[in-house]
């Protein structure tokens, strides 16, 4: 058994750097265990050192965070490769049930971007006094806390985000007054500061999203069959007509990937005729779940049942069900559910740890 004290050795008979890379290698979801050996593991634990080293050594996890509709405000974390999960403490934000936001990691941490309450006032319709914000909170998985960063310039909902070259980029959505907004800017999580970008050329009174395509940061309008590409070092954008299928979109090796019409498809680029992957019929009844690509798998995560012709009642889900894309005929299997969420999916997006 290994031998720890309050002095500068991690390991009897071995350097700190040595020891400190074993403790690197030690499963993100175990840090706890190791973080009650003693005060020096538990400093060694969560220190950005930790971080550097996985980075170095080529230890870091790729997890799944999610929130869902239910319990308020509270995200979980799931590790692929031992199919569990694990929740977080609360986010400690003054907006109820908060939604329409939108969440990026950047060097091992979680960022979550405005957004606004989902509490809706059955005689009024009103989300709470609060359809779109500007705060923003990270979560550090090494010290296990949630902290109010620098606010947006503008309050926005429904928008794009996407995480570039360690920054933080947001385009579009909505104003709380449910306007929508050409406005973009970009974060710098060293600095805690942002800095307006040029506009958006094209404005649409629908909700958008983000991806990162070869490097490059793709804004896409749902209904709309334009993109607009952040060119030129974030000096410009551009429009392309891509003309791509609507549905729910995730990455996986660099491939988009669509579900479209009860079907899986590739997206393919132009002058190629998309590709049917794998059936996804199953799911019909399915909505407000979360999609997500994590190594060679698309991830579909919570939701509701209903309501429809045979069930008058929704019936909100934990469910995890993954389809390997790269494997000569993807199928469909379960994966552990989620723990103590259910419901919706707010938000869904991966963290390097």
């Amino acid at each position: 058994m290994f031998k720890c004290t309050m002095a500068s050795t991690l390991l009897d008979g071995l350097p700190n750097e040595v020891a400190l890379q074993c403790l690197a290698r030690v499963p993100f979801l175990s840090h706890p265990v190791l973080q009650l050996v003693c005060r020096t593991w538990r400093a060694s634990v969560c220190s950005g050192e930790l971080f550097r080293v996985r980075n170095q050594i080529g230890a870091t996890e790729e997890l799944l965070c999610v929130l869902a509709f239910e319990p308020e405000n509270m995200w979980q974390l799931y590790d692929p490769l031992r199919d569990k999960w694990i929740t977080l403490p609360v986010m400690p934000s003054q907006i109820r049930n908060i939604a329409r936001f939108g969440v990026v990691s950047v060097a091992g941490k979680l960022y979550v971007i405005g957004g606004g309450s989902d509490r809706v006032d059955p005689l009024t319709g009103d989300h709470d006094r609060i359809f779109a914000s500007n705060e923003v909170w990270s979560y550090d998985p090494l010290l296990r806390v949630w902290a109010q960063r620098a606010p947006m310039l503008v309050a926005r909902a429904m928008f794009a985000s996407c995480a570039l070259d360690g920054k933080i980029i947001v385009a579009g959505g909505f104003t709380n007054c449910r306007k929508s907004i050409s406005k973009a800017e970009i974060y710098d999580p060293e600095a805690d500061t942002w800095e307006p970008l040029p506009d958006l050329r094209q404005a649409h009174s629908s909700a958008c999203s983000g991806l990162v395509i070869k490097g490059k940061m793709h804004v896409l309008h749902k209904g709309v069959p334009t993109v607009q590409i952040l060119e030129d070092g974030g000096n410009n954008w551009t429009v392309e007509d891509y003309s791509w299928l609507q549905g729910p979109m995730a990455m996986v090796r660099g491939e988009l990937y669509v579900l479209s019409n009860s079907c899986i498809m590739k997206q393919r680029g132009e002058n190629y005729p998309d590709k049917m992957v794998s059936c996804a019929s199953e799911f019909q009844s399915r909505i407000g779940f979360g999609m997500i690509g994590l190594g060679d798998n698309i991830y579909l995560v919570g939701g509701v049942i209903g309501p429809g012709p045979r069930n008058q009642c929704i019936k909100p889900l934990s469910d995890v069900d993954i389809l390997n894309v790269t494997s000569e005929r993807p199928t469909w299997r379960p994966g552990s559910p989620m723990t103590h969420c259910r419901g919706s999916i707010f938000g869904c997006a991966l963290l390097w740890i």
